[in-house]
């Protein structure tokens, strides 16, 4: 086993296509290597985790807000603890919700409780050409996620005109230099670019960076303490950076065309929308971003859908009333509005 654990983090905004290209990454993974995959989602529902394919994946769900903010850094920091004491992957796959700011990623990667064992490797953003312009002049997380990337996936270019391609670009160039850039339907790139473990033939052994003297295990409680102290630090990203809350509805209808009247209802500031929904035995995945939506049957067997006829909406804090009368046009209850960045 690797005394080092690769680190990939894959960010972008809502809706952008990072559980496409996750799944992509886990249909190529070997077998002889140890992964664990990081779903980070905004809402309190969460539904990325049930699209992510394969049944034998170590995953550690976050919900509830972004694992960058201190809303739920206290999670954050005991999952990674755990994965240096116990778990010790050689790769961590890092998919974050898409309003986080992950300019802090790195430097919590360095924690001493973790004895230097996280190696960061890439930071990918998926961008999604077709939205990318109207959520860019709106959302400041965004740009903090392009200024922190270095490789950048123009995803979804069939959706889009050349000409909005090419202005998506001329934004991201006005960060870095000389960018790299992929462009991508369904995040189709060349995996073995990025990712040795990839490659044909057995995964060759990590070098460790010398000799590491290894900090005693924390009890919880010294655990609890070390985080405290840590969320007490006046340089702590503590203000999100852009202030989103998400709702759940409950669907208690029999006909798609309810989902349908309430897609095309909703106020164009909702953000996103995802859910599972059943009509006639056969379940669909609806998804819904920035205005596009589409409801298609899913592959996903039955009894790994944890949130049956749940959809979760994502938008600035006014889009809520109007997400509400949307959902009078069918038989929807509401599971009540979250708010991960409030105050406790």
């Amino acid at each position: 086993m690797s005394e080092l654990t690769q680190v990939y983090l894959i960010t972008g905004f809502l809706g952008s296509g990072k559980t496409t290209f996750l799944n992509r990454i886990l249909r190529r993974f070997p077998r002889t290597r140890k992964l664990t995959l990081l779903v980070n989602e905004f809402g309190e529902v969460g539904v990325d985790g049930t699209l992510v394919e394969g049944d034998d994946i170590d995953m550690l769900e976050i919900s509830k807000g972004s694992i960058f903010c201190v809303c739920v850094k206290t999670d954050f920091i005991k999952g990674l603890y755990e994965l240096t004491t116990k778990v010790k992957p050689d790769v961590l796959l890092i998919e974050s919700t898409g309003v986080a700011n992950p300019s802090d990623l790195k430097k919590d990667l360095k924690l001493p409780i973790f004895n230097n064992r996280f190696d960061f490797r890439e930071q990918f953003c998926i961008v999604d050409a077709a939205h990318f312009l109207g959520a860019y002049d709106t959302y400041a997380s965004i740009e903090k996620q392009i200024a922190s990337s270095s490789v950048f996936i123009i995803n979804k270019v069939d959706a889009a005109p050349r000409h909005t391609i090419e202005q998506v670009m001329e934004v991201i160039r006005g960060f870095h230099p000389e960018p790299t850039f992929y462009e991508t339907a369904y995040a189709n790139l060349p995996l073995e670019t990025f990712f040795d473990f990839l490659a044909d033939g057995p995964a060759e052994a990590e070098e460790a960076p010398g000799e590491l003297a290894e900090n005693p295990e924390l009890t919880e409680a010294e655990l609890d303490a070390y985080i405290d102290r840590l969320l007490d630090s006046p340089d702590l990203e503590i203000t999100p950076p852009d202030i989103l809350v998400s709702t759940a509805y409950e669907w208690n209808g029999r006909e798609l065309g309810e989902v349908r009247a309430l897609a095309g209802s909703l106020p164009r500031s909702v953000v996103r929308a995802k859910g599972f929904v059943e009509e006639k035995g056969a379940m669909y995945i609806f998804n819904y971003v920035m205005g596009d939506w589409t409801i298609e049957e899913t592959p996903i067997p039955r009894e790994r859908i944890k949130h049956k006829n749940i959809v979760v909406f994502i938008g600035p804090p006014d889009s809520m009333a109007g997400i509400g009368t949307a959902a009078r046009s069918g038989n929807w209850s509401s599971r009540g509005v979250y708010q991960p960045f409030a105050a406790s």
